[in-house]
């Protein structure tokens, strides 16, 4: 029976020639795109930190203090989020970098 992996991001792919210019720019792109999705998890866990500060401002609404911490702790679920995924995909693609250059050079 197979084992279910959990949150698992990456992909295991090996390649098996050497890495010409297009792989290597998909490799780049990959890479950028990467970083672009880590700023925008950033970017909206700043925005839910933002709204939670907002709604512990309010002190008319007590009712409003529950949400203020949802969206604090959503905050920092999304920033960790974000970390681990980049993380993930980058030594994924290092090592997929590595194994490409390994094979180049054993031919």
């Amino acid at each position: 029976m197979k084992k279910l992996k959990l949150l698992k991001f990456g992909r295991d792919f090996k390649p098996d020639d050497k890495v010409i210019l297009r792989d290597y720019l998909a490799i780049e792109r990959t890479r950028l795109a990467n970083e672009r999705t880590l700023l925008s998890y950033i970017r909206s866990s700043l925005y839910l930190l933002l709204g939670s500060i907002a709604f512990f401002q309010l002190k008319d609404v007590p009712n409003f203090q529950y949400l203020a911490f949802a969206a604090l702790l959503f905050s920092v679920i999304f920033f960790l989020i974000g970390i681990y995924r980049f993380t993930v995909l980058k030594r994924s693609l290092k090592r997929l970098y590595y194994m490409s250059e390994d094979i180049e050079n054993s031919h």
